[in-house]
């Protein structure tokens, strides 16, 4: 992974740019994951001798880019934990499909039932089951060619909920072929991006927004440069 790149800091919370390819935490891969490039970062900007306390708030998909937060105290930890539950974390996510989505926007409501062992997600239509409802908003931000930028703002936090909604949709996310996009990108990721997280401070008890602009070395990225205001 290249140079960490830090967006939000201070002693209750961290939160950095997750590339496209990198694990939010460890798996049975062995690969290393962005939790322990981000215990590298403060043990050595703040010399901290041991062991350095990182708590794992929210996870992005390994393919998935964009902003992730951590937990830099337990307190900070279960107030952040609170807040996913309550839904009171505005998350807004970008993805290019090669479809445009018709309506141009709207509302999505699913129940979605995860396959652990294949690692699947299915949306049905109406309840069944253990599925979980599954609620997201999306709008077409813009379009170039076969490339459609389609915002989404994500109400719950299922396992691949944008990839499988969207795929439903008739939108399948340009490079995921688990979801039925028909060719891989050449790098493994897909074109979802979490662009931005919004709260209030678990501590300070202060509005914060975090953005962070999709990969700038991605041509197909670069196409909606004019949006990364």
């Amino acid at each position: 992974m290249r140079g960490l790149q830090v967006l939000f800091e201070d002693n209750h919370l961290i939160a950095v740019y997750k590339p496209a390819g990198v694990l939010v935490q460890g798996d049975d891969t062995g690969d290393r994951p962005l939790s322990e490039f981000v215990k590298d970062y403060i043990k050595n900007r703040y010399n901290k001798p041991g062991a350095v306390f990182l708590g794992v708030i929210h996870r992005l998909d390994r393919p998935v880019s964009g902003v992730t937060i951590f937990a830099r105290t337990s307190k900070a930890l279960a107030r952040m934990n609170q807040l996913f539950k309550d839904r009171e974390i505005e998350k807004l996510y970008w993805a290019i499909s090669a479809t445009r989505p018709e309506p141009l926007s709207g509302r999505l409501v699913h129940y979605i039932e995860k396959d652990r062992n294949k690692n699947f997600a299915h949306a049905y239509a109406k309840a069944k089951g253990d599925a979980k409802r599954s609620e997201l908003e999306y709008k077409l931000l813009a379009a170039i060619g076969s490339h459609n930028l389609i915002e989404v703002r994500p109400e719950t936090g299922r396992p691949h909920q944008i990839r499988v909604q969207l795929a439903r949709l008739g939108c399948p996310i340009r490079g995921d072929v688990k979801y039925g996009f028909p060719t891989p990108n050449p790098d493994g990721s897909i074109h979802l991006h979490c662009r931005a997280l919004s709260f209030e401070h678990p501590v300070k008890k202060e509005p914060v927004r975090i953005t962070a602009n999709p990969d700038e070395e991605d041509e197909v990225w670069k196409l909606f440069r004019d949006q990364w205001r």
